[in-house]
């Protein structure tokens, strides 16, 4: 009996095969239509970028410019004003940057300091006016700098406070605290009140629990929110302009010299600061990959 049911399993298979044979192929997919999404959004996407780096790449490119006294017009490549760069009208472009850098140290460290302080008190603490200082800390990010800048150095007058590095340190610092606290006032909001609740239970003070427990988890908002505002600091020309007096910052001598064509000296400045800021992100791309993949291999 059981010779005769494999006989038929094998004479069923056979028909089927048979049966699926003589079927007609099925249709072949259709092929998708390209429609307009398909090739905009790309297109722009180029578009953008080329718009945005073209600035960057004239920067670049006329840091070898061979000029004189102009540096509108190409008169030839020459690695002598990367060599010499503080050569020019004494030095002043380098001075000028120097001042910025000084100043957005100064502004950063100030800022990153009170903000740091603002965040934590608004998220982990309730008091009276807790809502309107919130609203109020970001009147300086909605407020024009025209604005801010004028009202300041109108402050600054009626006080008589003279216009010099101290005033721009204090301009700068007033309006990075408010970026500070929503970078690190996110941070704050995000963090499990179990592990700070985990460091008491262990008998540690409260000293402990916030820089072995908090500051730690912390550290990733305050260094962004410090990135933020050094380069807010470095890049700002009109609260600048208002409140420096005779002092030259390098987007307040950019923009004196560029009547008369920016000086190369100062796109080799320029080029310098974003070449820097590029192998920053390319060296902190590499070490977060690395430590994930060290992570990974250890798990």
């Amino acid at each position: 009996m059981s010779g005769e049911v494999q006989a038929a399993a094998v004479l069923g298979g056979l028909a089927e095969s048979e049966q699926q044979q003589g079927r007609s192929p099925s249709p072949a997919p259709r092929r998708r239509r390209v429609g307009l999404g398909d090739w905009l959004l790309p297109a722009y996407t180029i578009v953008a970028f080329v718009f945005l780096l073209i600035p960057i790449v004239y920067t670049f490119v006329f840091s070898f410019n061979d000029s004189i006294k102009s540096n509108i017009s190409w008169r030839g490549f020459t690695f002598d004003k990367w060599l010499n760069v503080c050569n020019v009208e004494g030095g002043a472009v380098c001075q000028a940057f120097g001042n910025s850098v000084a100043i957005g140290l100064a502004a950063t460290v100030i800022a990153t300091t009170l903000g740091t302080m603002i965040a934590i008190a608004l998220v982990r603490y309730r008091f009276r006016a807790r809502s309107a200082i919130s609203l109020l800390l970001f009147l300086p990010m909605a407020t024009p700098e025209v604005v801010l800048g004028a009202g300041l150095a109108a402050q600054f007058l009626a006080v008589g406070v003279p216009k010099d590095m101290t005033t721009i340190i204090l301009a700068h610092s007033m309006f990075c605290i408010s970026f500070v606290v929503v970078t690190v006032k996110a941070r704050v909001a995000s963090l499990d009140p179990a592990l700070e609740e985990a460091g008491r239970d262990l008998y540690a003070s409260p000293a402990q629990v916030f820089w072995r427990v908090t500051f730690p988890l912390l550290t990733p908002g305050i260094l962004a929110a410090a990135l933020l505002s050094f380069a807010l600091s470095f890049d700002d020309f009109i609260i600048t302009n208002f409140n420096s007096g005779s002092v030259s910052t390098f987007p307040k001598y950019v923009y004196i010299s560029a009547s008369r064509g920016i000086p190369a000296e100062a796109n080799v400045i320029a080029s310098a600061v974003f070449l820097f800021a590029l192998a920053l992100v390319i060296a902190a791309q590499v070490s977060r990959a690395a430590r994930a993949k060290r992570l990974a291999t250890i798990g």
